[in-house]
Order: structure tokens, then sequence, then C-alpha cells
């Protein structure tokens, strides 16, 4: 039965990624703001659900550690899995986008959260400073969309998008995507953490693998149709948002609800390979580069390696 329920989960993930990829381009045509910023905000905020849900779980059960690892491993299946896998079914044309603003905001986001975690505990200091980081993030975001607005300057429409889609069309979409995706990822997620613990794995190690990729499918899932769709600045978009929401969003309320200690082991090695990955953006946001097959070789090399290190 977890088997089966795994499947289900997964196969709800993918239709939910796809009807929210079509509410959040189609959105943002009718708002007249573009389908990056739209990804930046409402579809990273659907896809970073899971997280929310089990990182907030994590700490009301007493095991905090779970949050943490749940969040670094997401973060780094993010750059590596969510880029990879698509990468090598379609070349994503990331040299149209312009990321590098909200890139750089991540990279901040990350050099933030590992200085805290230095302090060996995320609490409601902690918090604080993450949430209001992610104020100053979204107050950002809705000055460059209240900025495009005023611009009366025409460009092309994203790939797939219709004009003339009702509202209310719009806003079911968005409905089945935001809902869908998290059922999905706890039906995938729990499922597989009862087949992992019939076979000893601990709870560490299922935080940083198993429910990381877990709560990971649902932007894998949104970045592979937007792929698909050649809809580039959706599937980058909804990388580097879902990752500053985790950083910020997720920790910093987790954070609020009970304190989460670090292990040592994070401070060693996860958060510098989480970072090490991010990194890896740059050629792709700064040097107008298209993550091509080859690259989704690499980066799904990179992950996998990065598993058998976690895992032995």
């Amino acid at each position: 039965m977890p088997w089966i329920l795994s499947g289900l989960g997964l196969v709800i993930l993918l239709l939910a990624g796809d009807a929210l990829v079509k509410g959040a381009v189609n959105l943002s045509l009718r708002l007249g703001i573009p389908a990056l910023i739209v990804s930046l905000t409402i579809v990273a905020f659907g896809t970073s659900a899971p997280e929310l849900l089990i990182s907030v779980k994590a700490v009301v059960d007493g095991v905090p550690g779970l949050a943490l690892g749940n969040v670094v491993g997401s973060n780094t299946a993010n750059i590596l899995l969510v880029l990879g896998i698509p990468a090598l079914l379609a070349t994503m044309h990331t040299s149209e986008c312009d990321t590098r603003k909200t890139f750089a905001f991540m990279i901040a986001a990350s050099v933030l959260f590992i200085a805290l975690a230095f302090r060996g505990v995320f609490d409601w200091i902690a918090a604080v400073v993450l949430l209001g980081a992610l104020a100053l993030m979204l107050g950002d975001q809705l000055r460059d969309a209240r900025n495009h607005r005023r611009c009366e300057a025409s460009e092309e429409e994203p790939e797939g998008a219709d004009p003339d889609m009702p509202k209310w069309q719009i806003a079911v979409f968005l409905f089945l995507g935001l809902i869908g995706l998290p059922v999905g990822a706890s039906l995938l997620v729990d499922n597989a953490t009862v087949i992992a613990k019939a076979y000893g794995v601990s709870d560490t190690v299922i935080g940083l693998t198993l429910v990381a990729i877990g709560t990971s499918l649902p932007e894998l899932a949104t970045t592979v149709m937007a792929a698909l769709r050649r809809q580039a600045d959706v599937a980058l978009g909804n990388v580097i948002g879902s990752n500053m929401f985790n950083l910020l969003a997720i920790i910093g309320i987790a954070s609020l609800v009970g304190p989460i200690r670090v292990d040592p082991e994070f401070l060693r090695f996860d958060l510098w390979v989480m970072l090490a990955a991010s990194l890896l953006l740059i050629p792709f946001v700064y040097m107008h580069k298209d993550i091509t097959r080859v690259w989704g070789i690499v980066l799904s090399a990179l992950y996998a390696a990065y598993l058998i290190v976690v895992l032995i």
C-alpha cells in the first residue's frame, strides 16, 4: 500500500505542477507583469508549501533536525536535481532571462542563513531576522511589479499563454496547483518515509535525502512542465524563488514554533554544499548560458554524488 500511495502522490504532483504553471503564466499576462515575477511569488510559495508543512510538523513532533535537513537538502536538490532533470528533456533557454537581481537575493539569503546557523540554534531572534529579510525581498518584488505595469513597452507573450482565458479558469488552475502540490507531496513523503524506516534509515538521512527529494518534487514537476513549454523564466524563477522562500520563510516560521538546534555536521558539510550548488547558477544568470542537456547531466551527476556521500 505505501508504494501505491507514493505513486499516487507523484501523479498528483505532476498534474498540480502543470496547473500551477498555466495559472501563473496567464495570471502574469492578465495583470500585465512578467511571468518571472509571478513565479518568484505565487509559484514559489505554492511549491514551498510541502517544506513548510513538514518543517513545522517536525518541530512540533520534537524532531527539529528533520526540519533543517529538509530545507538544506531541498535547496541543494532544487539546484542540482530540479534544474538537471528538466534539462535532460529539453534545453532551457535561460540566456533569455534576467534573473541577476533575484539570484543576488538568493545568494544573500543563503549567506545570511549560514551566518545564523553558526549561532548553533534557530530561535525567535533568527526567525525575526529571516522573516524581516523575506519582507524586504517581497517588497522589492512588488515595486518591480508596479514599475512594470507603468511601463507601456510591449513584450513577447510567454509561449502557451492564453489572453482569452477567463478569470475563473485562471483561479481554478492556481487553486488546483496550490492545493494539489502539498497534498501530493504529503502522500509521497509520508509513505516513502514508512518505506525508508522499514529499511532502518535514520531520521537525519531521511531529512537530507528522501524528505528533501520528496518536498522538491513540486518544484521538479513545475520546472519540467515549464521546460517542456519552453517557459525558462518560470523554471529558473521558480527554483530561485523557492530557495529564498525555503531559507527565509520556512525556517523563519518553523523557528517561531520552537527552537531548531543546528547539527555540527550541517556546519561542516551540508550548508557549504548548498551554497556551492547555488553558485553553480552563475554561468546561467550572469554569462547568458543556456542549461543544455550536457549541463543537465553534470547537475544530475553532482546530485547523485552528494546522495552517495550522505548515505555513506
